[in-house]
């Protein structure tokens, strides 16, 4: 198998040994190698020709991502980057040298945990209950019924469901945020009323995630909540723009 330039998973303090066995992406696995450039280094490996995201190449740089961060700050990279050579991974890693060692300060000892929250699908009888407006449609479906009724009575159940779980993850929001260290909004996903990454301390990471479950657990009339984690911190590699500071940061 040729290679197809060189695959780079993570930048991480130089001196750091690699996790055993080393294995990257690839069929088979390509092995690991370290270029070192000063204070900071870069994982990576030859590139497999017609990389695609298989699930066992997800799979792998994924789990390798944490393994190294079981013993390092790791700043990750997703899945799929392939440099030209090695010279424009080692000039990449000189030119940002400032940048990738404060980076790796801040990320060091954290860890990244992911929350959504969805609409809870199955809270109908408590929006018939608590929404006049369902109600009155419900009502006046069982009285007159016929397509148009219905479809409003659908539409504003559905925008019910989407307020009331939007409502709660504004609370389930402000009650994490001064569990962690930095929060990040994560990209628009359909149907989603929240998504959400913390920059938690690695040691208060299932602490994090018991009060994210009791929270759930309160607002499950309202809210489907999805807890990730610990995952690599993708969210908090770029600069702060958009951050939300935890609280006292």
């Amino acid at each position: 198998m040729t290679a197809s330039g060189v695959y780079v998973y993570a930048i991480i303090p130089q001196g750091t040994p690699l996790p055993s066995p080393a294995l990257g992406v690839g069929a088979p696995p390509a092995p690991l190698r370290l270029l070192d450039e000063g204070p900071v280094a870069a994982v990576v490996s030859d590139a497999p020709p017609q990389l695609r995201a298989r699930r066992r190449d997800l799979m792998a740089h994924q789990e390798l991502l944490l393994r190294l961060a079981d013993t390092c700050p790791v700043l990750p990279m997703r899945f799929g980057v392939v440099a030209p050579d090695e010279e424009t991974v080692r000039g990449e890693l000189t030119g940002a040298r400032k940048s990738h060692l404060a980076a790796l300060r801040h990320l060091s000892d954290g860890v990244e945990i992911n929350v959504k929250a969805l609409p809870a699908q199955e809270a109908l009888a408590a929006v018939v209950a608590e929404e006049k407006q369902v109600r009155r449609l419900r009502d006046e479906v069982r009285r007159r019924p016929g397509y148009e009724a219905n479809v409003r009575l659908g539409q504003a159940v559905a925008a019910a469901l989407a307020r009331r779980a939007a409502e709660a993850g504004q609370k389930i929001m402000q009650a994490l945020t001064p569990l962690a260290r930095e929060a990040a909004a994560g990209p628009e996903v359909e149907g989603c009323a929240l998504n959400v990454s913390f920059l938690v301390d690695r040691h208060l990471g299932e602490h994090f995630r018991t009060e994210a479950r009791k929270l759930a657990d309160s607002h499950r009339g309202h809210v489907e909540l999805r807890i990730a984690g610990p995952l690599p911190c993708y969210s908090f590699v770029a600069p702060r723009r958009g951050r939300v500071p935890a609280a006292g940061g």
